[in-house]
């Protein structure tokens, strides 16, 4: 590997920039993240990650023609969870109607078996809008910022919590300050979430964690 390419990965890169996997050069998802304002680097040896970004973020694309072709996926998953280091790992799934019968599997697998994130997009535009919407937030005034810790909040994470019905940015925040991850949020019950988010939203939020839990599919994690 080029040693300016391995220093890229192994610090934060410039505001606005991603180091990307040479395979994606010509997808619509690269196109969408350009006209998004998004600046791209280009490395070939990234072993299984397709993206890096600020902060110490990789992220990995799990298209839905990789789900429908069978457990393959499964081994890249594992070969991208035990090559981590410092780095945070995040999964893109591509939730689909023809994937949409693996869909609960699969998010198990990356979720309580590997312990990564997981986010379920459409498909290559709503993942660029959600790479371009992480790739943002860690600007100069980053909200996303824990101030009691000195340490970045996974702003990962803070957008996992805002697709909970009812949870808006501004309560996810909330959230995230008193809760360290997404499990604690779900474990919590409604008199632990009442005094942060109110009592509506803490009915709201602990039924849906529970509904979820009941029926296998998680919408969220």
């Amino acid at each position: 590997m080029d040693p300016k390419a391995d220093v890229l990965e192994n610090s934060d890169l410039p505001y606005g920039h991603i180091l990307c996997h040479e395979k994606w050069r010509t997808s619509s998802l690269l196109q969408a993240l350009k006209d998004g304002g998004v600046k791209i680097l280009f490395e070939k040896e990234l072993g299984v990650t397709d993206f890096h970004l600020p902060s110490q973020t990789r992220l990995l694309y799990v298209s839905e023609c990789d789900i429908i072709a069978g457990n393959g996926y499964k081994r890249k998953l594992v070969r991208y969870r035990n090559a981590s280091s410092s780095f945070q790992e995040l999964v893109l799934v591509e939730r689909t109607q023809l994937s949409e019968q693996y869909f609960s599997a699969l998010q198990r697998f990356v979720v309580f078996d590997l312990g990564l994130s997981l986010l379920p997009v459409s498909g290559q535009t709503e993942a660029s809008q959600l790479i371009t919407q992480i790739v943002h937030g860690e600007g100069r005034d980053n909200p996303f910022r824990r101030k009691t810790s000195g340490q970045l909040l996974d702003s990962v994470t803070v957008i996992s919590v805002q697709q909970i019905p009812g949870v808006g940015r501004v309560k996810a925040l909330t959230l995230m300050q008193n809760f360290s991850s997404l499990k604690e949020i779900s474990n919590a019950s409604p008199a632990e979430l009442e005094p942060i988010v109110g009592e509506g939203s803490a009915q709201q939020i602990h039924s849906f964690f529970h509904r979820n839990l009941i029926t296998g599919h998680w919408g969220i994690i």
